[in-house]
């Protein structure tokens, strides 16, 4: 009887043993997180980075026992919906998409999204200026204004032929002295080598200049307009120049629902930032468009993506917080509490000054 009781105990205390851990396991946070510099870097044998700083601050605050799960950017978010996960600390744009599937802690950051593109070489800018000027509206313009520079000549020069011979010849050389004083007076030279005499010649010059002035100031505005928009549409410096052109940005990111909703109409996804970059510098992008942080940091980090550079576009303000399981919801509040009380410290913005961000 006392061996069956010893055993039963023992069986009853091998069972606790095991329950207790595998509570204790429960008790270990499952964090995810991908490389998402300068927010997350990883380096050889570490994790360093704002979110990672902040996480473990709030983590050794709270008394919280975590493992640190690296996953390709998409995976983590099914993880975290699926409850593989607990908690991912990249910087996760609050989408009412998102809030559906899993909850966020406060945001601790806010950051606009911009544009990256491939800077355009001296050669390149030069072809393309020449390119533009010398477009359909210039050469139209060009016409017209020699066509009425050869029509006042030729209307000058037989006014004058018979009464102003000297500055007026006869035959082909006095055609070409009345265009030669009709290209003077319309540009407003003035040599005074050749002068109307007559009536006739004299109010030939007048209409001759006053509508010439009116109509070079039109061409040069014309042509001053296209030379901007030619310029414009080689180094864009709008957002909505880009909406007919092909643009990449990370997939399932919140970049890429805020371009899908904006109606882009040639928008290609890649896996990360990098793979992005690299596309644009390929050529093989017009532009990558995501997070203006992330983008600076990579291109100024990376000598090989020196040639590209960011446009002084800044559109749909991002706001960043952690992701929490649903099975994990009873700890959104204490940690986004936490979260709260750090970025609220001096040393937090000492931090984001180390990573050559501020606060937004």
């Amino acid at each position: 009887m006392f061996k069956k009781v010893a055993c039963c105990f023992l069986l009853l205390s091998t069972i606790s043993f095991f329950a207790q851990e595998n509570d204790t396991s429960k008790d270990t946070l499952l964090v995810g997180y991908t490389s998402a510099p300068p927010f997350i870097i990883k380096t050889e044998g570490e994790i360093i980075g704002i979110n990672v700083w902040l996480w473990q601050q709030a983590a050794d605050q709270l008394d919280l026992p975590y493992k640190m799960v690296q996953l390709p950017f998409q995976e983590m978010l099914t993880a975290l919906e699926k409850g593989e996960i607990d908690v991912s600390i990249n910087p996760l744009t609050v989408t009412s998409e998102r809030s559906k599937v899993f909850n966020f802690t406060s945001s601790y950051y806010a950051a606009h999204s911009s544009i990256a593109i491939s800077e355009a070489s001296t050669l390149e800018k030069f072809v393309g200026f020449v390119v533009q000027f010398f477009n359909q509206d210039f050469l139209k313009g060009l016409f017209v204004l020699l066509l009425i520079i050869f029509l006042f000549g030729l209307a000058g020069w037989y006014f004058e032929r018979k009464a102003n011979p000297d500055h007026f010849r006869t035959g082909g050389k006095g055609i070409w002295d009345g265009v030669w004083w009709s290209a003077v007076t319309l540009t407003t030279v003035g040599y005074g080598d050749k002068a109307p005499k007559t009536k006739m010649g004299k109010i030939s010059a007048l209409v001759l200049m006053f509508s010439g002035l009116l109509f070079i100031s039109g061409l040069t505005a014309s042509i001053a307009s296209n030379l901007t928009v030619g310029q414009l549409s080689v180094n864009p410096e709008d957002f909505m120049a880009f909406k007919e052109r092909k643009v990449g940005t990370i997939n399932n990111s919140g970049a890429m629902e805020y371009l899908n909703k904006h109606f882009f109409k040639d928008v290609h996804g890649y896996s990360g930032v990098i793979p992005g970059l690299q596309a644009l510098k390929n050529n093989e992008i017009a532009a990558f468009m995501y997070d203006e942080p992330i983008l600076k940091y990579r291109i100024q980090e990376d000598p090989e993506l020196q040639d590209l550079q960011i446009l002084p576009i800044k559109y749909d303000v991002q706001f960043y917080a952690f992701g929490i399981s649903n099975l994990q919801s009873d700890l959104e509040r204490t940690i986004s509490q936490q979260i709260l009380a750090i970025t609220e410290t001096q040393e937090w913005e000492v931090v984001l000054n180390e990573f050559g961000l501020s606060d937004f």
